[in-house]
């Protein structure tokens, strides 16, 4: 394909990156409004996808599957989707478009990405713009009275909603402009193959928002055996439903579910103003003498610990990509609290397993966990998975599908005994914390 010829100096690109769909998209909106022929174009980052050592990762089948609806909504409209197999920066180093749109990414390597390429599109007479769109509020606008970050939630949370007006959560009518798109012929369109990856034909949750679920989320949401959660973090994670979408709804019917969505910003946000994600947000947290044992460690991947909502948990994402986030927070501590496991152990499994992983809340969540990171649980709370079973799962209904042999002698005994290990952490956490 020539892609000087496909983008010429008339053309205008929009990027799609987090934000796969059409509808209520910032970036998208604004150059269909501001200029004619713009093209969609997509690029399967090699950076990124050659590091990923699962060749039949779900995630991958998620975004392929997600272009595919997105090429045949521009046909609708005499337009196609190009779809580009390498780095950002070969394929804006081969073109010179007349600008580019795109939405804003907070992770830290997007933000390097973002400036590499800036500086190609400038060298060659053209602009990158950016714009807030998987967010409500980004960076710097939801601040201490000093303007200062928040590093606790619930009074971020309380700023957020006093800040809260229509203008922020409206959709942005991107069907009005839709004769904006460059009018070309179908483009290739590659398959999973093409980009060195093998089908899944993983099961991916539903699009749509089931507003009874919201209704109800706050009743719900902590039983993992009951459809209690909307299952649209995947969606929120690839942007293929708009948080402004989400927020009016939640608006309406749930402000637990409206408290989620918050988290979600607040997690964003610490990553914009504290992106060294690899230390423990609390210093002196890098300090604990973590045993990381590696067989209790391949015991925890596995589910086979002998803590059955433990093995549950971790069976259900080995094999779906999707873990309640109950049951997460379940996992979590067991492996920082019960085996003195580095949280970045767990973080980065989670980083290769999680259908949704997104590094902001991924991050935030073992930190959370572990007792490092900001608005962390205190460091003496450690969750007793047998408690946590009788209260969520008391009629073992999740444990039993995903665990079948629990009442069986061929279940794995527990690999730690509770009393010993809440015993063992607070010692440890508690010379690290003094030292």
């Amino acid at each position: 394909m020539d892609l000087k010829k496909l983008i010429d100096t008339d053309t205008v690109v929009f990027w799609f990156r987090r934000d796969l769909r059409l509808a209520d998209n910032a970036g998208l909106y604004r150059a269909l409004k501001e200029h004619n022929a713009v093209l969609p174009v997509f690029i399967f980052d090699t950076a990124i996808l050659d590091k990923l050592e699962d060749k039949a990762d779900k995630r991958v089948e998620f975004i392929h599957d997600a272009l595919r609806v997105l090429k045949n909504q521009l046909a609708e409209s005499g337009s196609s989707l190009l779809v580009f197999n390498g780095t950002p920066e070969e394929f804006f180093g081969s073109i010179k478009p007349k600008m580019v749109y795109t939405n804003h990414d907070y992770e830290p390597y997007a933000r390097q990405r973002d400036q590499r390429i800036a500086d190609i599109l400038a060298a060659n007479g053209s602009t990158l713009k950016t714009y807030k769109d998987q967010v409500i509020f980004e960076k710097d606008e939801v601040t201490k009275d000093d303007g200062n970050p928040y590093t606790v939630f619930t009074p971020y949370s309380k700023k957020w909603k006093a800040k809260l007006e229509a203008f922020y959560y409206k959709s942005y009518p991107v069907e009005k402009y839709s004769k904006s798109f460059k009018k070309v012929k179908p483009l290739p369109f590659p398959s999973l193959a093409d980009i060195g990856f093998k089908k899944t034909n993983a099961k991916f949750p539903e699009r749509n928002i089931k507003q009874s679920i919201v209704e109800h989320y706050h009743e719900t949401r902590d039983y993992p055996a009951v459809a209690g959660t909307t299952k649209l973090s995947v969606h929120l994670r690839f942007g293929t439903v708009s948080i402004r979408k989400l927020v009016q709804i939640a608006l309406k019917k749930n402000e637990t579910w409206l408290n989620e969505l918050i988290w979600r910003d607040f997690y964003h946000m610490i990553l914009w103003h504290f992106p060294k994600v690899e230390k423990a947000f609390k210093p002196q947290y890098d300090r604990i003498k973590w045993r990381n044992n590696e067989a209790e460690f391949n015991a925890w991947c596995k589910g086979q610990t002998g803590y059955p909502i433990v093995d549950a948990g971790m069976r259900e994402l080995n094999e779906t990509g999707f873990m309640h986030n109950r049951v997460r927070m379940i996992v979590a501590s067991f492996l920082t609290k019960h085996l003195l496991i580095d949280w970045r152990w767990g973080e980065a499994y989670f980083a290769k397993k999680l259908l949704d992983f997104d590094l902001a809340a991924n991050n935030g969540g073992w930190q959370w966990a572990s007792g490092s990171g900001c608005d962390a649980a205190p460091y003496f709370r450690v969750f007793n998975p047998h408690l946590q079973t009788q209260k969520f799962d008391p009629d073992l209904k999740y444990i039993r599908k995903w665990v079948p042999e629990v009442d069986s002698p061929a279940y794995h005994k527990p690999i730690v005994q509770h009393e010993f290990a809440r015993k063992r952490v607070l010692e440890v956490y508690q010379k690290a914390l003094k030292t």
